[in-house]
């Protein structure tokens, strides 16, 4: 027995010394077994060799022995390397227009925090909301939805605008008014309503641009109007029921917040009238809003109206060419989102989705639809548990779930939203599981239990009122 354990305590310390390298083997090891094994009956070898590549990426994603960035280069790495594509196809993902949507987006959003608009507007929101506990957290959440449509990274915005806001009025009623209760509250509204925000826009969380690509490949357009559109009912209704029922499982001891407005209305005091950067900057954002919306109907796509927002703003100085080489998250969700879509879109090319969406027909058939469909739904939501990332979830199950779900007999448009919609709103289910995650939760404001705890509450909340009040709008949009 004391050699067994002895052997597990090395065992632990080894893997803790070279955890990187174990990781990394573990995502490589998988791959080649995959690539080993006899390709499936209808699967082409070269996509059969390329969806090794793309699991053993994907996992690698997942566990993270190296970031992200580095993962999707040894996946294209491997892909051109052993001819499974040419070169030429596996950067082809580099040019396309939804992956500089995306890029584009980060820059501005840059200048919405350099110019301090953001924050400003946060403040303003608190300044009208915050006279009580739960107004407070609905002005967070507010705060959140204002920025969702400019800012698609959901960690740029819960963590580089939101956070620092939260962590300021916790502060205030820990050290003030000796309410412990209140930081768990703020925090916990605050990462729920990112998940729901992030849903309700196509430029509101990076995966959002990918899993339009992805329902594009299947011949349905998922365009910035037609999100918005479809999300905004279901959205504000979560947005409105979620943070009060957190509200009453968590409840703050004090219930009147006079300190939150007094605080929002020092820092607006302190920074003075609106600058004319921050004008320039409101005016791009109306902008932007603006084209993306009419967008369609004349002619300009949402990456073209994104290029000419960051071109105003270059060219009035609102941002510099340093500071757009020196946004590193646009850089390194260039690497790993075109390489996501490149393999991706190869797997559907090479036959590998439609092998996988027929093999688990097969293993649903004889449901109706809708059974199937809310069954194949639920098992993409809480396999979440098992993602450290929205945008690796996407990428592994995504596209696959989609062509099942249609091939089921789902309506086509339907099963894309409502899969698009899951893959934001999952990432409220754990303390890890996506991008504001970690950063709010090492506030230390919140327990692992309670995070939990909350997390599947809202999770049940929000299938509720995505499946039932959204299925009832998307039927009035004539989606099914």
């Amino acid at each position: 027995m004391y050699t067994v354990f002895f052997d597990a305590v090395v065992a632990m310390e080894f893997f803790q010394k070279y955890r990187t390298y174990c990781l990394f083997t573990l995502s490589l090891a998988i791959g080649v077994i995959i690539w080993l094994l006899p390709s499936p009956v209808g699967v082409k070898p070269e996509g059969w060799a390329l969806f090794a590549i793309f699991v053993s990426t994907i996992l690698g994603v997942i566990l993270k022995p190296f970031p992200m960035g580095v993962i999707a280069l040894f996946g294209l790495a491997a892909a051109v390397s052993t001819r499974t594509l040419s070169f030429s196809e596996a950067f082809s993902g580099f040019s396309n227009e939804v992956v500089w949507l995306v890029v584009f987006a980060f820059f501005v959003a840059r200048g919405f925090i350099l110019t301090g608009l953001g924050a400003r507007l946060a403040y303003r929101v608190m300044s009208v909301l915050g006279k009580n506990s739960l107004g407070l957290g609905y002005g967070l959440v507010a705060t959140d939805l204002i920025l969702a449509p400019m800012i698609p990274s959901v960690t740029a915005r819960s963590g580089g605008i939101i956070y620092p806001i939260l962590k300021a009025l916790a502060d205030v009623f820990t050290n003030k008014s000796h309410d412990p209760k209140m930081g768990a509250f703020l925090t916990l509204a605050a990462f729920q309503g990112s998940a729901i925000s992030s849903a309700m826009f196509l430029t509101s969380m990076a995966g959002n641009p990918l899993i339009a690509q992805f329902a594009l490949e299947q011949g349905i357009s998922l365009t910035w109007g037609t999100w918005a559109v479809a999300a905004i009912v279901p959205g504000l209704f979560s947005l409105i029921v979620v943070p009060y029922i957190i509200y009453r499982l968590a409840t703050p001891v004090i219930q009147q917040t006079p300190h939150a407005k007094e605080m929002a209305h020092d820092k607006l005091r302190a920074m003075g009238p609106m600058k004319p950067q921050e004008w320039i900057m409101l005016g791009v954002f109306a902008f932007l809003i603006t084209l993306w919306v009419i967008g369609p109907s004349i002619g300009v796509k949402a990456s073209v109206a994104a290029m000419l927002g960051l071109s105003i703003l270059l060219l009035t100085g609102i941002l510099r060419w340093k500071d757009v080489l020196e946004e590193h998250g646009a850089w390194d969700t260039f690497i790993w989102f075109s390489t996501l879509i490149t393999l991706a879109s190869f797997l559907n090319k090479f036959g590998v989705t439609t092998w996988f969406s027929d093999w688990v027909v097969g293993h649903v058939v004889g449901f109706e639809w809708l059974v199937g469909f809310v069954f194949v739904g639920l098992v993409y939501f809480y396999s979440h548990y098992f993602f450290a990332s929205n945008v690796a979830h996407i990428g592994a199950m995504y596209a696959p779930l989609l062509i099942v779900s249609i091939a089921m007999g789902t309506p086509p448009e339907l099963a894309a939203l409502m899969l698009a919609f899951y893959s934001s709103l999952f990432g409220g289910l754990t303390h890890y599981g996506s991008g504001p995650a970690p950063i709010l939760f090492g506030a230390g404001y919140v327990s692992v239990g309670q995070w939990w705890k909350i997390g599947a509450v809202a999770s049940v909340v929000n299938i509720t009122i995505w499946m039932v009040i959204g299925g009832l709008w998307w039927k009035l949009l004539g989606y099914w």
